[in-house]
């Protein structure tokens, strides 16, 4: 094989990693800087909302229905939203998560947050309309409970809008995800 044959093969495999590496770049909020409106937490989740919302399992089939009412109220940097969920087969959940807004430096909107069915704390970054978060959720399942990666996006559509789009992970495999719409008054 001559030398030019050599360095096509060489420089394609070398393509072809960049491209692999540059696959797997991910979307941040900071992907969102300058989109409106901005999704400040301590804003849009205050008062009473409402959402709708579905669970798919990695096939993609619809699984589960639900409906939330939720009441949100903050002091200061610390909010508490109350979550009531009534899902269609009758079951019902509650979830009350304590969020804090933490210092960030230029602005940063970076929070935390804990839950009774979420492992250690949950930590996530807003920016323009987006926010994003990442936590370890207890599912039970059937007698057993699972610790499953949640990774978390907020989309702020508008003043009453929030689309939520939620990928479930376990040891880095995609079992299910959630759809959520929530709307404020």
């Amino acid at each position: 094989m001559n030398a030019f044959w050599v360095h096509l093969r060489l420089g394609g495999i070398a393509l072809l990693f960049a491209g692999l590496l540059g696959g797997c770049a991910s979307v941040t909020p900071m992907d969102y800087r300058g989109e409106k409106p901005t999704l400040e937490l301590e804003n849009y989740f205050k008062g009473p909302l409402t959402a709708d919302g579905v669970v798919f399992n990695r096939s993609g089939k619809v699984i589960k229905r639900f409906h939330v009412d939720i009441t949100g109220t903050w002091k200061g940097n610390d909010g508490t939203l109350v979550e009531h969920f009534v899902y269609a087969d009758g079951t019902k959940q509650e979830r009350i998560w304590k969020l804090t807004r933490l210092p960030g430096k230029d602005g940063e909107r970076r929070y935390a947050g804990t839950a009774g069915d979420v492992v250690g704390t949950a930590h996530g970054y807003a920016e323009g309309n987006a926010f994003n978060w990442h936590y370890t959720l207890a599912l039970p399942v059937d007698g057993t409970v699972y610790n499953v990666q949640m990774d978390d996006w907020m989309y702020q559509m508008s003043d009453h809008i929030l689309l939520n789009h939620t990928v479930m992970t376990k040891f880095g495999f995609r079992v299910a995800s959630i759809f959520i719409a929530f709307h404020k008054p």
